[in-house]
């Protein structure tokens, strides 16, 4: 579950202020949903003019806004714009919030793609065999039920992924 964004985070997230450009803002927005790395650290410290320390609390700040807004399925500005405390800086809040809407629809995408889950069934047969003539009088009339499920498993891709 993702957890909440905190009033830290929002403090964190103003260092984006400092960014050279609109783009250098999409792209560490970006590259800081996948999570923290040290070469997105050193990179964004090195844009941005602050320290590795900051940096890498700004990319974790950017990635914590992005999976609460993935996982609660925020879609619209409104709901995104809600989540910032009042003293954000606004245009600032309006460009994080675009960039989220923008990417928002491809991260879900991959989250799904990249979930765990139970093998799916694709088909299923069935059929109820009743012997109508034996040698024992006892297996006579006694219905057997004869069931073939195909599934897929969604961790295995390719012909593997199928078992009868």
């Amino acid at each position: 579950m993702a957890g909440a964004v905190t009033a830290e985070d929002f403090s964190y997230l103003q260092l984006l202020l400092k960014a050279p450009s609109k783009d250098a803002v999409r792209e560490v927005c970006v590259h800081s949903h996948r999570g923290p790395s040290r070469l997105l650290t050193e990179n964004t410290a090195t844009k941005f003019s602050i320290s590795s320390t900051q940096a890498a609390q700004l990319v974790e700040s950017l990635h914590a806004l992005s999976r609460h807004v993935i996982f609660h399925n925020l879609t619209s500005p409104e709901q995104i714009l809600a989540l910032f405390p009042e003293s954000f800086h606004s245009s600032l809040k309006n460009l994080i919030t675009k960039i989220l809407l923008e990417n928002s629809p491809t991260w879900r995408t991959e989250a799904l793609t990249n979930q765990i889950s139970l093998p799916q069934l694709k088909e299923m047969d069935w059929r109820v065999d009743l012997v109508t003539s034996s040698e024992s009088v006892s297996r006579m009339a006694v219905p057997t039920c004869l069931l073939q499920l195909k599934m897929e498993d969604s961790c295995c891709r390719g012909d593997e992924a199928v078992s009868t």
